[in-house]
């Protein structure tokens, strides 16, 4: 197997066309049959166009310098108000420097908007992790009344939840996933469910690769919860299937409907899926399910220039995470649920099935 610094090298020289066609088609099958070489050709791309546009200004600018130095700035500033002949003997002699000035002056406003508008892109992606401030939120309707058996606020930390967003449920015993970026950065990590009641948790797996994470419930009041009611989905889900997603934009759940609209995510990320679903922060590490009850991926966040251009992590990778896990993390063996208990239900009888397995997450720092 080759190691980072080898595949690296390989991306470039593919990317700058120095492999040969029969290298070329073996790495296009690597590709293929990797998402994550797919996945590092695709950030290598976006890395190598940033510096080649630096290149070009800096070229710009060593161009801009030589024709100012070329042209005499005085002769120019005498001719403002010339005799004709002057300004036609001023043109002659030096219409080959302002005419190359005008066409960089021209380019330059062409850069400057092409920076800019490149700038829009990288800021598109938007995590959708939930802020929340102590003006809006406070702690007594962050968190609701639960019942004595259950943990009690003042076990919490003193201060409202910093952000948040959703998880769910990926075994009876406890195990939950979310994004990294909900969690990043906690001091700890509590999840509520629809119940209102709160249990704390602990960070057992970090894949900073696919940002996701994998969360166990560490409170001696929690009760094992019933068999999961969907199944995490092996293989690919096709453009146009309709999915949904339940999740924590706010307070109560809400449910996002839509469908698959590319097999892959931002700048042709092969890891995700495009979902033409409308989402707001707080819907972070939310589960995305198909009309079969099937869990196809993970809301990881969306594109701010296109109403409804949202992004979800595929299953595989959860399954990914779930098989990483440590073993001296695992009270017990965990695995995917192949026994699906919301098929062939009708949405608002699936949403009921499902609302005890979907977790806000209040991340306090």
């Amino acid at each position: 197997m080759r190691n980072d610094l080898e595949l690296d090298a390989i991306i470039e020289d593919y990317l700058l066309g120095k492999l040969s066609a029969q290298e070329v088609e073996a790495f296009e099958q690597l590709r293929r049959n990797d998402a994550s070489v797919d996945h590092k050709v695709v950030s290598h791309k976006v890395f190598l166009h940033t510096m080649e546009e630096y290149a070009q200004q800096l070229l710009l600018k060593e161009q801009l310098d030589k024709i100012h130095a070329e042209i005499d700035v005085e002769t120019l500033a005498a001719s403002v108000r010339p005799h004709p002949s002057r300004v036609i003997q001023l043109w002659r002699k030096h219409r080959s420097a302002i005419a190359v000035a005008a066409s960089f002056l021209v380019l330059s406003f062409v850069s400057i908007y092409s920076i800019q508008h490149n700038s829009q892109q990288a800021d598109k992606y938007v995590q959708l992790s939930k802020q929340v401030t102590n003006a809006v939120k406070t702690q007594n309707n962050l968190i609701r009344k639960i019942s004595s058996t259950a943990v009690t606020a003042s076990k919490l930390p003193a201060n409202p939840g910093n952000f948040g967003g959703t998880g769910f449920a990926v075994s009876t015993n406890g195990y939950i996933a979310t994004n990294l970026h909900v969690i990043t950065g906690a001091d700890s990590v509590y999840i509520q469910n629809n119940q209102g009641e709160s249990f704390k948790v602990k960070v057992i797996l970090k894949d900073p690769e696919y940002d996701i994470a994998i969360l166990k419930i560490d409170d001696k009041n929690f009760k094992n919860l019933s068999a999961l009611p969907y199944t995490i989905k092996r293989n690919s889900t096709g453009v146009g299937e309709n999915v949904y997603t339940w999740g924590y934009p706010k307070d109560d759940a809400v449910l996002g409907e839509g469908y698959v609209s590319s097999k892959s995510g931002f700048v042709g990320d092969t890891t995700q899926y495009q979902v033409a679903i409308p989402l707001n922060p707080g819907n972070s590490g939310g589960p995305l399910l198909d009309n079969n009850g099937n869990l196809v991926g993970i809301i990881s966040g969306k594109e701010t220039s296109a109403e409804g251009a949202s992004f979800a992590i595929k299953s595989k990778y959860i399954l990914d995470a779930m098989r990483a896990i440590p073993q001296d993390s695992l009270g017990k063996k965990i695995s995917a649920n192949r026994k699906n208990a919301l098929s062939g239900l009708k949405r608002a009888k699936q949403i009921e099935k499902l609302q005890d397995y979907v977790f806000m997450i209040k991340v306090y720092n």
